[in-house]
Order: structure tokens, then sequence, then C-alpha cells
């Protein structure tokens, strides 16, 4: 085909692209089989040589059928099929061996390196870091006891010129007593022995100061260098990400029936490869939210005089030594303020009252709470509201912060900025009760001490002033529910900590802020993945393991300990029932996937009844109460798009939720569900029990 397209034999169009993009998935397919695993078995593509060959000699209309990934065959083969015999012998390992005056192949600057072995050499490497805040603890020892010496002298030379006046003295009372002046002559000699040797004893920790300080230094820089050295060789470019992205903007924006250019700039700056790995589904999500909610179609674009192909533009710049900062916009129509903040008081987020007098920038904030979204119906692609949030989570669990920017048919800009390593940062130690934590510096406001007197009380709730602004008030301990044991009295001052989390800031009093180092924070493993309010743990002191703690995970812990649900709204809905008093009606005419769903919900808690069809579905309907319907669409007699339409039409079931689980995949079927008033459509070829869970889980 490409030598087609060379001599101009056959014109470019969109449908020669399909069957191009569908033959390069096909190879992956094939790729797949190349391991071990394969040997034994002949893979053939299937239909897709027809098109290739057919589009080759002009005729595209014969690879209108699309040939997707599972129709590659896959026949079991011999051993001799894949490695056929020849009549020639092999040749000898003298004969294989290159001639002694072959001359060798040149070295070249670049080496290949497996992954595994890099991230094994930066964890080593990294490991380092507690080598040096232990020297630096053995540093601070030393000077310690440099300076109980130096007090020793001093102490030692304020009676120094009275010992002979002293010894004398005792020397006339013990006249005669032979044996009282040798004892006070073996005294006198061994407080001289003494001085002597303190002072020797001074010198040396004095030297043995200095050569650690310059050791220190030297190991210091040492350990800093070749800690970043190991970080700039596990640095990439962001290109790696972006590879992937416009095969993806093509493929989702025609299945979405939409037309998107994608423009990337910026892509060879240069990011730890983990962030990479962490960024990019985020990076995909909202992408695909860009592609499905924020640009609009061809036929829409056109009224709004808008070109008909929307645009995306990823950006990435480096923002001083130490950050990036990527941007992913769109020109399409922009977030709808009214449906995020109907969205919200509907799922308990925030009182009519609090949404009354919300600003842009907070109705922006609250896309990024679970179970958010402006979608008219849950799909595979979007809908179930838990992208941005574990986006949010991702990018700050990176120690990384994420921003909204929109306007009403002008488009949406997502701000990423994420550091361009990983490893060490800086934490603040401070204390509560017995225990000791840490707390990440850049989440740091300001540290100060403050009165009692300065605290007030509004709306039952603690508060103090920053810069002319009421910050609310709660008490670590509280938040970690954990003893705090302040032997203070009362009238004295305390230390608090002003946190900041995107737009909320929290006061956090603790009994005692000790100090603020460089620390390495390790992960709790998959164990403890799960632990609130703690991302990790840290080596400190003596080896002694500390807690660091997740400034996102302490400030939801505190405004739901300081929310007050009558005042806010959030809290369980009135006449809210649990799994076990649900009930769900399962339409599927295969008995096969009729089981298998009602052992998933009833598995779940829910009360489940099946129906064969869409007329046996109407008769349960309207003989008994059910809180959600579950359908299939190819049914017999009344398919699944015609019961949620007569659902829709009967007045006594318009509110109910209808889910459809279908085979149809097509973008014509999903809008089609969207037009007769499903809640969701979900396509069995992607099909996860989990997912499933929770989309009825935010329907019901």
């Amino acid at each position: 085909m490409f030598s087609a397209l060379k001599r101009n034999f056959i014109p470019l169009s969109p449908s020669l692209f399909d069957i191009l993009h569908e033959a390069v998935d096909v190879l992956d397919s094939l790729l797949k089989f190349s391991d071990e695993s394969a040997v034994g078995e002949r893979i053939l593509p299937g239909g897709i040589l027809h098109k290739l060959e057919a589009a080759a000699q002009g005729n595209l209309s014969a690879g209108e059928k699309t040939t997707s990934k599972e129709e590659v065959k896959i026949l079991p083969s011999t051993q001799a099929e894949i490695e056929p015999p020849t009549s020639e012998p092999k040749p000898t390992q003298a004969e294989s061996e290159p001639p002694a005056d072959e001359p060798k192949p040149a070295l070249t600057e670049n080496v290949r390196i497996s992954t595994t072995r890099l991230n094994s050499l930066l964890l080593q490497v990294e490991e380092l870091i507690f080598a040096k805040i232990a020297a630096t603890r053995h540093g601070a020892e030393l000077r310690a006891i440099h300076g109980l010496l130096a007090d020793w002298k001093k102490e030692w030379i304020k009676i120094h010129s009275d010992l002979p006046t002293f010894l004398k003295g005792l020397e006339k009372t013990n006249v005669g007593n032979s044996s009282g002046k040798r004892q006070l002559a073996k005294l006198q000699e061994f407080l001289d022995w003494n001085h002597q040797h303190a002072n020797d004893l001074e010198n040396r920790v004095a030297v043995l100061k200095e050569e650690f300080d310059h050791d220190h230094l030297v190991l210091g820089r040492m350990i800093d260098n070749l800690l970043e050295d190991m970080k700039q060789t596990a640095m990439f470019p962001v290109q790696s990400l972006l590879e992937i992205f416009p095969k993806f903007v093509r493929d989702l924006s025609r299945d979405c029936g939409k037309e998107v250019d994608l423009k990337i700039a910026g892509g060879e700056i240069e990011i730890d490869r983990r962030i990479i790995e962490e960024i990019k589904d985020p990076f995909l999500h909202i992408v695909r939210n860009c592609i499905d909610h924020g640009i609009e179609t061809p036929e829409e674009r056109k009224r709004k005089n808008k070109t008909l192909r929307g645009v995306i533009t990823l950006s990435i710049s480096q923002i001083g030594s130490g950050k990036v900062e990527m941007c992913i916009s769109d020109d399409g129509a922009g977030i709808d303020h009214a449906k995020v903040k109907n969205i919200a008081i509907k799922l308990g987020i925030l009182s009519s009252s609090a949404a009354e007098t919300l600003d842009e920038s907070g109705i922006h904030s609250l896309i990024f709470h679970s179970g958010v979204s402006t979608s008219p119906v849950i799909t595979d692609i979007s809908g179930r509201g838990l992208g941005l949030a574990i986006m949010r989570e991702k990018v700050e669990s990176l120690g990384g912060s994420i921003s909204i920017h929109s306007r009403p048919d002008e488009g949406t800009t997502f701000r990423i900025v994420v550091p361009r390593t990983l490893a060490t940062y800086r934490g603040i130690t401070v204390r509560v009760g017995e225990r000791f934590y840490v707390i990440p510096t850049n989440h740091v406001e300001r540290v100060q001490q403050i009165l009692p007197d300065a605290i007030r009380t509004v709306e039952n709730q603690e508060t103090v002033e920053l810069k002319g602004k009421v910050i609310s008030l709660v008490r670590l301990s509280d938040v970690l529910e954990t003893p705090s044991q302040s032997t203070a009295p009362a009238s004295d001052p305390f230390p608090i900590l002003f946190l900041h989390e995107n737009r909320n800031r929290i006061a956090f009093q603790v009994d005692e802020i000790l100090q603020e180092q460089e620390v390495l924070v390790k992960n709790l493993g998959p164990q403890l993945k799960q632990v609130k309010n703690i991302d990790g743990a840290t080596v400190l002191g003596a080896g002694k393991v500390i807690p660091v703690l997740n400034v996102s995970d302490l400030m939801k812990s505190a405004m739901r300990r300081r929310t007050v649900p009558s005042q806010s709204g959030v809290g369980t809905i009135p006449g809210e029932r649990t799994a076990a008093q649900q009930s769900i009606l399962v339409v599927e005419d295969s008995i096969t996937s009729r089981t298998l769903l009602k052992n998933i919900l009833e598995t779940a808690g829910y009360e489940v009844k099946t129906a064969v069809d869409g007329m046996d579905a109407l008769t349960h309907l309207h003989t008994a109460e059910f809180d959600l319907v579950v359908s299939d669409v190819d049914m017999p007699r009344l398919n699944g798009f015609e019961l949620t339409g007569k659902i829709r039409r009967d007045p006594k079931l318009a509110e109910l939720p209808v889910v459809l689980v279908t085979a149809l995949q097509s973008r014509e079927d999903r809008e089609h569900g969207i037009d007769v008033g499903a809640n969701a459509y979900i396509v069995k070829s992607s099909f996860d029990q989990s997912n499933l869970l929770e989309v009825i889980q935010r329907l019901i």
C-alpha cells in the first residue's frame, strides 16, 4: 500500500488511514506472540491482508467490514513448520567464528541497561542518604563532647590557681604526719596528670572534630553528586510519555464522532522516568475528558462559529530547576458551572446555600470529588466521576499540584505541576504526645507560636488568624486519634503549623516542633498502602522509624471532623437504604449472562430479580418496585433501547435508573442509549464487575 501511495496510484483519505491503523493494531497483536510461549503456534492476520490488498488496488469499499483484534486466528503448528529443515549443514564452531583480522565493532557512547537494574542502583544510591544523615548525627554528638570538654576546662581554670594554696593548707594540717604528706603528694601528682590528659583529650577531640567536619563535607558532596548523577540517568524526555497520544486522540475522537487536532510542545524536557510512569494515566484521563466532555461535535462547533476541528494542546515547560509544568487545554465548551453545582448538591458534597456563594475556583475544585461527573450517561469512556479524583490523588502523591481554568465556549486548561525528580525532600519533625511525625515542608506555609487568647470560636469551630484571614484550628492529635501529653501550663504559647493544599488552609496544633531537615521517604509497601493520613516513613536519629504524614489526607480528615452535617449538607441522605434493602431487576435473554449478573449483584448484597426479555421486564416493573434495572440491548420481543424508552415514558418509572450492559460498542449505539434515556452504557468486551458495582452504587 505504501508503494501504491508513493506512485500516487491511490489518494490519501480517512478510510485509507482507518485500514492502516487497523493493520498497526493487528501487528501489535502479532508481536505479543513473539515470545517463547508462542512456539508451536502459527498466527494468521485474518481479513486484514485482503483489505490491504484491495485498498492498494484502489478498492477501499472492499475493506468496509472492520476486522477486530479478536479476529486474529491462532492455529496449532508443528515445530517443523516453524523451523523448516535445511539441506545445508550447520557450520562448525571454528567455521562460524569471524576471521582474526576482522575489525571489531567500535564502542559507542550509549549502552543498554534494564530499567530494573537502573531502579535498583538508584535505590541503593538513595540509601546512602541514611549514611549521610547518620554521619550528621555523629558529628553533632562529637561537637557535644567537645563542648563538654571545653566546659570542663573553663571550670578547671577557675580553681587551678587556688590549688597550690589549698594543698599548702592541707600540708600544714598534716605536719609530722608522713602518711598524710604522701597522700597529698599523690593527690597533687594525680591532679597534674588529670590536667595534662584532659588537655590532650580536648586537643585530640578538637582535631577529630575538624577532620570529621572535613570528611563529612566531602562525603556529603560525593553522595549528593552521585545521587544527582543517578537521577539524571533516570531522566527521560516527556516525549516518551506523549508518543502514544496522537493515535489515542485520533481513535477516540473518531469513536466519539468528533474531529480533533493534537498539538504538542516541550516534549524534549526530561523528568524522572518514575514520574512519567505515574503521570501517564492521569494524562490519558484528562485528554479523554477533553475529547468526550470538552470538544463539541462538528455540527455544534459550526453553530457556535468555531472551526469544525477542535484542538487539544499539550505543552510542557520547566519551572525553575526542580519543577515541571504540564498544561492540557482544549478549545471546547468549557465547564458547565451550574451543572457541576447541581451534581455536587445532589451528591451531598455541599449545601444549596453554600453553592450560591461558591466562586469560580471553588466550583472547579468540586470536579475532583469522587462521583462528580457532567456526563449524561456512564460509559466505558467516562461518566463514573472517579477519574479526576484518582488523578488528583496521584499528582499529590508525587508532591505536585493540579489546577483548572475554564471559560464557557472558550475551553478548559488543566495545569499540573510535578517535581522533575523523586527521592529526597525536606520535612519538619513534630512531636504529638510521645510520638514523632514528619510533615513535608512544601505544604507548610508558616510555623509559629500563639497564645490561647488568640483562638476565636466561629460557628462552633476554633479558628486563628493568618494575614487577616480566619483559618480553622485543629489538634493534630485529634485528627490522628492519638493521645496528646502536653505538660505546658494552659496560659503558655503553643506551636502550630499552617498547612495548605490547593486552596485549603488549616492550622494544626502540635506539642513540639523539633527541626527541619532532608529526609528520604520510603513507602509502606502494598500491605499498608491504604493507611489513612500516612504517606510513608523515614529513618531519623539512631535508626528510629518516623511516619511521614500525607497532608492531603490530613486536610480531608480535619475537614470531616469539623463538618456539621446539618449545616453543610454532607451526611446520610434521608431515606437512604443499604444494599441488602435495594432491589435490582436484571434483564438478559442469555441464561449464562443472566446468571453471572445475578450472582455478582447478590454477592454484593442486593436483592435481584431476573427477566428474560423486555416484555417480561415490563411485567415485573408493573407488579413490583425496583431501585435499578440492568438490561441487555439485543433481545427478542422488546430490546433494551425500546425497554428504556418505555420506562422513561411511564410517569411512575421515569426516574428509575437504567444500566445497559451490551456487546454493541459503536458510537451510534452509545448515542442511541443516551437518546432513549439510559443512565449508563457498559460494553461487555470491557466488562468488569467492580466497575458495574461502582456504577450501581452511584446511581442508586
